[in-house]
């Protein structure tokens, strides 16, 4: 029995080694990745007629999330004016090797009766469109075939194209919603601020879904409390301070998006405060914005105050 699981044990070996197969070389270095970065840095300068000089005449550029299965791409002219577009439309640009990353050229053995070499390369384009300061900062990736006189024949790029989206959309001026002055969702925040101001947490906390997250400007981004936790932090709070008055300043915003269905209440507010510890009196500006379910309960809860205000002496 053993001898037969050993010789099974070889025969996969065998199979497997077999289905193995070359098909070319990969390089690390190569003339056609010196074209290509040389094309690119030429691309990033704004310098159009270099760009030019590294394509062939029949050059086309492609895009690689396309849905158009006809595409006919950018010929050399169109693809190498806008190497100034680029320029000129973005402060700061830039495109690098992603970090631990670096090309690839691969010269393929089967039908590639052109002598072409394919160049993979991982990068990162990143700038601040002039006009509508919009942040590009993302990763991109790119397929080209360089011919044997080491000129670029075909570039397939591969990038994020909701950024180039929301570029367009900034062009011109668009709503998003109404805010309200007056709402039933504004009425809500008023209720819980002066129930707290009033050490009534349980009904304060009565105004929050049960799923409710809390966050406030001094903890760790992304961080949040849940709504048993923030009981306990509120209660605590009650304990060290006495709330002498909750003023609100101004009055609340209630801003109702159309984008994403979002609700959400902006309130400020001037807290009057005792320190039990000292009788110290602290003035406290006090900003919230409160999310809202269509339900009328709030959802999240992020607050904005000075900690350092509340513990200096």
């Amino acid at each position: 029995m053993k001898k037969i699981t050993v010789i099974f044990m070889m025969m996969i070996m065998i199979v497997s080694y077999a289905q193995k197969k070359t098909n070319g070389t990969v390089y690390i270095d190569h003339p056609a990745i010196t074209a290509v970065e040389a094309m690119t840095k030429a691309f990033v300068s704004g310098d159009s007629t270099k760009v030019a000089s590294y394509l062939t005449d029949d050059f086309k550029a492609y895009n690689g999330v396309g849905v158009n299965p006809r595409a006919k791409g950018q010929d050399k002219a169109t693809f190498s004016s806008r190497s100034k577009s680029w320029n000129d439309g973005l402060d700061y640009f830039t495109i690098t090797r992603t970090k631990g990353a670096y090309p690839d050229a691969i010269e393929y053995k089967k039908d590639n009766n052109e002598d072409v070499v394919w160049v993979q390369t991982w990068e990162d384009i990143k700038g601040v469109h002039k006009k509508t300061g919009v942040k590009v900062n993302m990763p991109m990736h790119r397929l080209f075939v360089v011919n044997k006189e080491n000129k670029i024949k075909t570039i397939i790029n591969y990038t994020n194209q909701s950024v180039f989206d929301e570029i367009g959309r900034s062009y011109v001026d668009r709503t998003n919603g109404t805010i309200y002055n007056h709402h039933d969702n504004i009425n809500t925040v008023r209720k819980a601020f002066y129930a707290f101001e009033n050490s009534d947490v349980d009904k304060c906390l009565s105004y929050f879904s049960d799923d409710a997250s809390f966050s406030n400007i001094n903890y760790e981004f992304g961080t949040s409390d849940t709504k048993a936790e923030t009981k306990t932090n509120w209660e605590q709070f009650l304990k060290d301070f006495e709330i002498k008055n909750l003023e609100m300043i101004g009055y609340p915003d209630y801003l109702e998006y159309e984008m994403g269905n979002g609700r959400e209440v902006l309130s400020w507010w001037n807290y009057h405060l005792i320190r039990k510890s000292d009788k110290k009196e602290i003035q406290l500006p006090f900003h919230a914005s409160s999310s809202f379910d269509a339900d009328g309960k709030i959802t999240s809860h992020m607050i904005y105050y000075s900690q350092t205000m509340l513990s200096a002496k």
